[in-house]
């Protein structure tokens, strides 16, 4: 046996998603661009937030699983 700790691919795994999601991103992006004036906290960008979470997510979610095995 190995004296190593186990790595966790998923950090990388999800790296390799974020750029098939620039999409996402860049439309969150945008919503933080637009609302970074508004003082009154009533706007925020969580739909695009976790849409873009759910792309990277949905690319990553078979190839982690696929370590699992």
């Amino acid at each position: 046996m190995s004296d190593e700790e186990p790595v966790d691919p998923k950090h990388e795994i999800e790296e390799s998603c974020k750029p098939k999601c620039v999409k996402p991103l860049l439309q969150y992006q945008a919503c933080v661009k637009r609302i970074e004036e508004d003082e009154t906290g009533h706007k925020h960008c969580t739909g695009q937030y976790f849409d873009y979470w759910r792309c990277v997510d949905t690319c990553a979610a078979h190839k982690i699983f696929e370590k699992l095995k």
